[in-house]
């Protein structure tokens, strides 16, 4: 599990990879819709 947050609106999220691969990887923000680059907004990788 990851902790990513959004280069726009700054608020964090959780996100759960497929593929320990996170090169190419892009995710949408759940609060103001921006799509970003997965692997350079890590915060913080658990577990």
């Amino acid at each position: 599990m990851l902790l990513l947050r959004c280069p726009q609106c700054k608020h964090t999220m959780n996100y759960q990879a497929a593929t320990p691969t996170l090169a190419g990887k892009r995710k949408s923000c759940v609060y103001c819709g921006k799509s970003f680059d997965v692997g350079s907004n890590v915060v913080r990788k658990s577990g």
